[in-house]
């Protein structure tokens, strides 16, 4: 009887429940929905591989950098209940959507017109870390896949505040070096040394995309209000 007592321990070593296997599938789940709802292009992907095209590495690692901490904050909201009171408000969606297109639009102009001569639209000066973090503040798609991934995906249901820790690290784990490849996959081309007609027209193509996704986003908050 006593090999059956020592199998019966073995639940010590589960994570956040009695099985195993279901925990870190879960766990597995909700790293993949992580990945995916990260790298599928979006306005902090697109941004970031536009601003690595027109301006470098490392002016766009400080973009980065806030979008890393403006993701974190909207996080923190959505774990804390605060951003689901303030979004059950329909004024104040409509005033981020708003707020985030008009920013993109700003993003994807100085995008396309990094370099330029023309005195009214020369953009010298990347964004920055500010510009990052107030990206993410006004981004519904951002409220939207925290409030997936943090509602969603239980893989410790009897731990929530370990459950609650692990998805913000596996969240960050992913994130960051996703981001990087983004950045640097925008500054490969910008290090290419191309002619200012090609380099200008790389940075309207990024520009482009960005409008896309502006697009869609008015096309979705159109259809789903």
């Amino acid at each position: 009887m006593q090999p059956e007592a020592r199998e019966d321990a073995s639940p010590a070593m589960v994570i956040g429940g009695p099985d195993a296997t279901t925990d870190r599938r879960a766990m597995l789940t909700f790293a993949a929905a992580v990945f995916f709802l990260i790298v599928t292009p979006g306005p902090g992907v697109l941004s970031t591989a536009g601003l690595g095209a027109a301006y470098g590495f490392a002016a766009g690692l400080r973009y980065v950098g806030g979008l890393f901490i403006g993701t974190n904050l909207v996080a923190l909201a959505v774990i804390s209940g605060v951003a689901a009171i303030v979004l059950s408000v329909p004024v104040v969606r409509w005033v981020l959507m708003a707020a985030s297109i008009g920013y993109l639009l700003y993003l994807a102009s100085r995008i396309a017109f990094a370099g330029s001569r023309l005195a009214f639209i020369e953009a010298k000066a990347p964004p920055a870390l500010g510009s990052g973090i107030l990206l993410q503040a006004i981004n519904p798609k951002a409220y939207a896949v925290n409030t997936t991934l943090f509602a969603g995906f239980p893989f410790a249901p009897d731990n929530l505040v370990y459950e609650t820790v692990a998805k913000l690290l596996i969240a960050n784990a992913i994130w960051i070096p996703i981001h990087l490849g983004w950045l640097f996959a925008g500054a490969s081309l910008h290090r290419l040394n191309l002619s200012d007609r090609n380099q200008r027209s790389i940075n309207v193509a990024m520009a482009a995309s960005m409008l896309l996704v502006v697009a869609l986003a008015l096309y979705s908050g159109l259809k789903n209000a």
